[in-house]
């Protein structure tokens, strides 16, 4: 394990990204963490609000296209963990030169300064949608790369970009793919805080098609415990897949949100489905499992804190 001293967290006043920061921040109290964010409009400086307040932990607004900034933000650190990120499929699909320049290009930079200032760890997010679907079974970390849209194709190519780091300059890189992830402050153009959202103010919960779309819904902290396993203990050049096995339905999802809430299904709308959907995404988990993790958040408990959460903090998602 690399003894981190100083860490560079891009992208954490997004979603998965705050929640990392605050399980580092609260294992690693003595830790000095730098945040870089360009707090895009999925970026609140709210979502670390408590983390900012505890001493050692700096905050930088810029982008990680810069050179400079980023040559700034990773000055005196020896881990990085890259969360920024474009994520929103169908913004992809109606515009993808920004999913290019920050998904790909960012990424080429932070690896680029990373290489400069021998950077003893580089962990890249990525997503289970590099894959492509699956009919039936699922992915392994070695089986190939088959994105079905932008988005998913500019994370594919910034993992290929990270392991060409690492087998041609030695750049100690992990990559860890997820599959969807759920919990508070996910930005509500999600499908997740959207339905609940639009369940709290009777307005229609839209799905695509026939709503036959599965997905498996990892809670975003028990993603957060894997990232942290993986700086702590990850092998460089690897890949770590992170899933909960919990496969679910966008009908069922919208099921139990309106059940929770206790609305009806009236407000389910069908709309017309987006290019290229892919059917199913499944992992394989079994190498990140031999590495020590398992998800510990039982589905029903977590997502049933997840709708009270947004219910409780409406100033939040209205904002």
């Amino acid at each position: 394990m690399v003894k981190l001293n100083k860490i560079l967290i891009t992208g954490a006043a997004g979603f998965i990204g705050s929640h990392f920061a605050r399980i580092l921040s609260e294992k690693y109290p003595a830790l000095k963490i730098v945040i870089l964010d360009k707090l895009t409009y999925a970026g609140n400086l709210s979502n670390i609000e408590d983390c900012l307040q505890r001493p050692g932990i700096e905050f930088i607004k810029g982008d990680i296209c810069d050179l400079q900034t980023v040559r700034k933000a990773m000055r005196d650190c020896n881990a990085v963990v890259n969360f920024a990120a474009e994520t929103h499929v169908d913004r992809s699909i109606e515009e993808c030169s920004p999913f290019i320049k920050t998904n790909y290009f960012g990424t080429y930079v932070l690896l680029e300064i990373a290489r400069e200032m021998n950077i003893k760890s580089f962990i890249q997010i990525s997503t289970d949608e590099v894959y492509g679907p699956i009919p039936e079974g699922a992915f392994n970390e070695n089986d190939p790369l088959n994105p079905s849209n932008p988005y998913a194709a500019t994370k594919a190519g910034a993992d290929l970009l990270c392991l060409s780091y690492f087998k041609s300059y030695g750049l100690p890189v992990c990559i860890t793919r997820s599959t969807n992830n759920y919990g508070p402050y996910q930005y509500p153009e999600k499908v997740v805080p959207l339905f609940i959202i639009n369940a709290l103010q009777n307005k229609p919960l839209p799905i695509y098609g026939d709503g036959k779309y599965y997905r498996d819904w990892l809670y975003v902290g028990d993603n957060g415990e894997a990232i942290l396993l993986v700086l702590e203990k990850g092998v460089p050049g690897e890949i770590y897949n992170v899933g909960a096995q919990n496969y679910i339905e966008n009908n069922q999802l919208a099921k139990l949100i309106l059940d929770h809430l206790k609305k009806s299904w009236d407000l389910v709308v069908r709309v017309n489905d987006r290019p290229a959907h892919d059917k199913r995404y499944a992992l394989d988990c079994s190498k990140i499992e031999r590495l020590g993790w398992s998800p510990k958040t039982p589905f029903q408990d977590a997502f049933g804190k997840t709708i009270m959460w947004y219910l409780e903090n409406e100033n939040w998602w209205k904002e």
